[in-house]
């Protein structure tokens, strides 16, 4: 019988769910709409149907050795999430304890950036290393940071909120009820806004004109800007350079050997990569220069987040069962 973990990556737009073995074959997967769903209990009735609907067509016997959860401003030690900005459920929501009316197994919840760190560490780019940021660019942005091979967690269980970090005291309003936060700038959200902005001040034809503010999504701004259109590219070079100066201010806490960027904006490759790069190597300490790189994950075309919440289970679970866990779990 195949030992298997749930991993559950609950974004602002969709949640994800799937599957995987110890080796991070991933088994089945799914999603549902978070943003559609107002209140915590509906949400939870529709992704425990999905998710045993899901089970009900595997062909194969398992056993389920855990749930990993990531979640914005997921409390690690407390199995909450707390105040999350991009969700619709405010204050403080005892997600585990309400979650195992569903499901009779063991639990574990932490910041979804911090899934997609443990991830990366189990099954991607980071195997070989202890020290690494990875950056979640999705509705918001999230941010894991691992130091001599582990989580910082915080004395709360909340620490590595770069996305909360103020680029601009007086800048744009933030869900989080502060102004000028960084993932106002650098974010799917974020990028939707500047594209807005250049749109008003200037006269440059675009196809973007014609969407408005709700149906633009910043997938297309991404297809708009491989494409070579050039307020999508000015969006994207805007962003990048934004997001360089606060990794530089980072990389000065930690030290990495390596950020990852993962996420929708990621997908548009060396156009956010190479203007990041060039960005972060302005700011950065001069004692860090030529030391640490920024990358795409090595999990884009795989789904991350919930690999890497998997992959808390196979750490923080299964491991005291007696499972077989790869070295690199173990890490983290």
């Amino acid at each position: 019988m195949r030992e298997t973990a749930i991993g559950i990556d609950i974004g602002g737009t969709f949640t994800k769910f799937g599957l995987s073995d110890v080796e991070g074959n991933i088994l089945m997967e799914g999603s549902i709409p978070t943003y559609t769903h107002k209140e915590i209990k509906p949400f939870l009735d529709a992704l425990s149907q999905a998710i045993q609907e899901n089970l009900d067509k595997l062909n194969e016997p398992i056993e389920i050795m855990g749930i990993g959860i990531g979640a914005p401003n997921g409390n690690y030690y407390k199995g909450t999430i707390e105040y999350a900005p991009n969700l619709h459920w405010k204050g403080i929501v005892p997600f585990i304890e309400m979650f195992r009316e569903y499901f009779d197994l063991p639990m574990v919840l932490t910041n979804d950036a911090n899934a997609a760190a443990i991830g990366e560490k189990v099954f991607g780019g980071a195997k070989d290393m202890n020290d690494f940021i990875v950056i979640t660019l999705g509705t918001g942005l999230g941010s894991g940071l691992v130091t001599r091979g582990k989580l910082i967690y915080g004395h709360d269980g909340l620490a590595g909120e770069l996305g909360h970090t103020n680029v601009y005291p007086d800048g744009r309003e933030c869900n989080c009820g502060k102004r000028g936060c960084l993932e106002t700038y650098a974010s799917a959200s974020g990028i939707k806004r500047t594209v807005f902005k250049l749109l008003a001040t200037n006269n440059v034809e675009t196809p973007l004109r014609s969407y408005t503010y709700e149906s633009l999504t910043a997938k297309k701004i991404t297809e708009m800007a491989l494409e070579g259109d050039p307020i999508a590219l000015e969006a994207y070079e805007y962003t990048s350079d934004i997001l360089g100066l606060k990794l530089a201010d980072a990389a000065a806490v930690t030290s990495p050997e390596a950020i990852f960027l993962f996420g929708g904006l990621a997908k548009a490759g060396d156009i956010l990569i190479e203007a990041t790069k060039k960005s972060f190597n302005e700011y950065l300490y001069p004692g860090y220069k030529g030391k640490i790189e920024i990358r795409l994950s090595d999990l884009m075309d795989k789904n991350a987040a919930v690999l890497g919440a998997s992959a808390l289970v196979w750490s923080e679970i299964a491991h005291n069962e007696g499972i077989r866990v790869p070295q690199q779990a173990r890490a983290v």
